[in-house]
């Protein structure tokens, strides 16, 4: 099977690697956790009252050298006996119901009275599931690096108000937070690019997966159909540009996920096409997507196949829209490039995590 590696971090905690193991033979999949840190100075000792069905979402890192508790069943995990695990208080009673079930029919042959009183304990962990009556939980990790979520972290609205940092304006939230942008659609009016009449123009901002954020602008006019959309970056000029070179060997690479930022140029060294940064905008499509835009650009043009056009250029364009059907259709082996000074430009990795023996970044 392959074992999958992520470099995450949890808010208010600190790194961790997750690791996912599947197993395509006999479908069975396992994840666990390590630490990313050190060692800290000083153990942690987590105590939560859980009180509600709400307690039992909160995030829960268990390391392997911690020990979990619940004194009101004298139950206790020792330290060392499971994997690390990112889970939550009902995840860490599952897996306890589990473990205990698993042997069950082993103790049903050789020793009814132990399976039953087992059996009793079991019901006694899935009654807490309902938090008919509170009950607390406990993690002792010498590491230092467990965790329990809390919820209302850093501070809650009382604290807040205690220290006077809020006041009256406890329960307004912070106009135009982030996290608002990332989960509503922006609109503003503008006016059409090709007909001038009234439109709205909507704004909405997107994570593309390991990359970044970005903003992508639609604009739909009503009154003549005209439809655009454009990408901008949503995150600071990087330190470095990036050239990305992806070797086009078959049809299905025209389905990658295409970042081309309003700062990137393209280039096809086998065509001897170059296309300038400032030409189409940004945009977020597939190669497909791209190279179909970069076709409409040059057809659209009246000075190049157009009413404007020379005779002596037309049948060389002719030529060229024909190799970049090719292209498109998967038949043709060319290299794609994008140069971006700005670093805002990306294209899919579609071997991620592990590297693609077709795709170089520089």
């Amino acid at each position: 099977g392959v074992t999958r590696l992520l470099l995450t971090r949890i808010p208010f905690f600190k790194e961790i690697i997750v690791s996912s193991f599947a197993c395509d033979s006999c479908s069975w999949s396992n994840t666990e956790i390590q630490s990313a840190g050190r060692i800290q100075e000083q153990g942690v000792r987590y105590a939560l009252a859980v009180t509600s069905r709400q307690d039992m979402n909160r995030e829960v890192v268990k390391t392997d050298c911690a020990t979990a508790r619940i004194p009101e069943l004298d139950f206790e995990i020792p330290a060392f006996t499971q994997k690390g695990v990112l889970t939550t208080i009902e995840g860490i009673i599952d897996r306890a119901v589990a473990g205990l079930e698993q042997d069950q029919p082993i103790r049903r042959a050789t020793d009814e009275l132990v399976a039953s009183k087992i059996d009793e304990f079991i019901g006694k962990l899935k009654q807490l599931k309902e938090v008919h009556s509170p009950f607390t939980f406990i993690i002792d990790d010498p590491s230092g690096n467990s965790f329990v979520e809390n919820p209302r972290a850093p501070r809650t609205p009382q604290q807040a108000a205690m220290l006077g940092l809020q006041g009256e304006e406890l329960d307004e939230k912070p106009a135009n937070s982030t996290e608002d942008l990332r989960n509503e659609v922006l609109q503003f009016n503008t006016n059409c690019p090709e007909c001038n009449a009234p439109a709205n123009t909507n704004m909405k901002l997107v994570q593309i997966p390991h990359f970044k954020e970005v903003i992508i602008m639609a604009t739909n006019c009503d009154s003549c159909g005209h439809r655009t959309n454009e990408v901008k970056s949503g995150g600071a000029i990087e330190p470095q540009g990036t050239r990305i070179t992806l070797r086009i060997t078959d049809p299905s690479d025209m389905t990658r996920d295409v970042l081309k930022s309003e700062t990137c140029s393209v280039e096809i060294p086998e065509l001897e096409f170059e296309l300038g940064m400032g030409a189409l905008g940004g945009k977020f499509t597939t190669l497909e997507g791209l190279l179909k835009d970069i076709r409409d650009l040059v057809e659209r043009n009246p000075f190049t196949l157009g009413d404007s056009s020379a005779p002596s250029k037309t049948e060389k364009l002719r030529e060229f829209l024909g190799k970049l059907q090719e292209i498109i259709e998967g038949k043709a082996k060319v290299h794609f490039i994008m140069d971006d000074p700005a670093g805002n430009s990306y294209l899919q990795n579609v071997y991620a995590p592990e590297e693609d023996p077709e795709l170089t970044v520089e």
